[in-house]
């Protein structure tokens, strides 16, 4: 499945400002030709959401939140989150939760579209968006905003390590906070669910390993009250608690 922009470029030799402000507004980024998907010049224009108003996780990025209000909220969410202390990693492995990236993980958004989710994560939060030949999934080149770093990385296929898909929630994080007694069917949908997926620099992905919020944060320090509730919503939706440093470390990245 495809996710190109459905826009549609007019052939009237002149358009009014306002016909073509609107044209604009409706649309992420113009298709360039061939399989690539533009979005837009600069890294977060357009491409950075707030968390607050994603949900779901099915917008691309992860946008700052500078209003007070928007912090306000943030920390209600947070605040109501169950706390409880981290129970061992006995028994954890990573097929515990379904194989890396699998398409068949129901009841979470973008499964069973015929592409993996990695490249679900690739084509949501890549720019100028590139696929193999004969492909609309496999991404092989792309520019993408790393909000953990707040830099662009120019990403190919051929090094595929310098991005990665990072769990907010790590999974093992999960199993110590009750997901070692979930259903198999549940843990397949915290591992492959969009809203604890980002796409994020390679190295400072493996440098996060399995850390709640007391332990890594974002080295760009704009984003962490986004990270904290982006956490957060993970947890509320999936009924995790998190631990007392934790929740006290998420409320600090979003005070006033």
């Amino acid at each position: 499945m495809s996710y190109r922009p459905l826009c549609t470029r007019g052939k009237t030799a002149v358009l009014t400002v306002a016909v073509a402000v609107a044209l604009l507004a409706g649309c992420d980024g113009l298709e360039t030709g061939g399989s690539s998907v533009g979005s837009g010049p600069d890294a977060t224009a357009g491409r950075a959401a707030s968390p607050l108003t994603n949900p779901d996780g099915t917008k691309p990025g992860l946008g700052a939140l500078t209003a007070e209000a928007d912090k306000a909220k943030a920390r209600k969410l947070v605040d109501e989150l169950t706390v409880k202390g981290r129970g061992p990693k006995t028994g954890y492995e990573r097929d515990k939760f379904g194989y890396a990236w699998m398409d068949t993980a129901d009841g979470v958004p973008l499964a069973r579209n015929g592409c993996d989710t990695r490249n679900d994560l690739l084509k949501l939060h890549g720019r100028d968006v590139e696929f193999r030949n004969g492909s609309d999934c496999v991404v092989v080149s792309m520019n993408l905003y790393d909000p953990y770093t707040g830099k662009d990385i120019a990403w190919k296929k051929a090094k595929a390590t310098e991005v990665q898909i990072d769990h907010v929630v790590p999974l093992s994080y999960a199993w110590q906070m009750g997901a070692s007694r979930w259903s198999k069917e549940k843990r397949q949908q915290l591992a492959n669910d969009v809203l604890n997926l980002l796409p994020v620099s390679g190295s400072t992905n493996s440098a996060k390993r399995d850390s709640g919020p007391a332990s890594w944060l974002p080295p760009n320090k704009s984003i962490r009250c986004s990270y904290a509730v982006r956490f957060a919503q993970v947890a509320e939706k999936y009924e995790l608690p998190v631990t007392a440093p934790d929740k006290r470390m998420m409320l600090e990245q979003c005070q006033g």
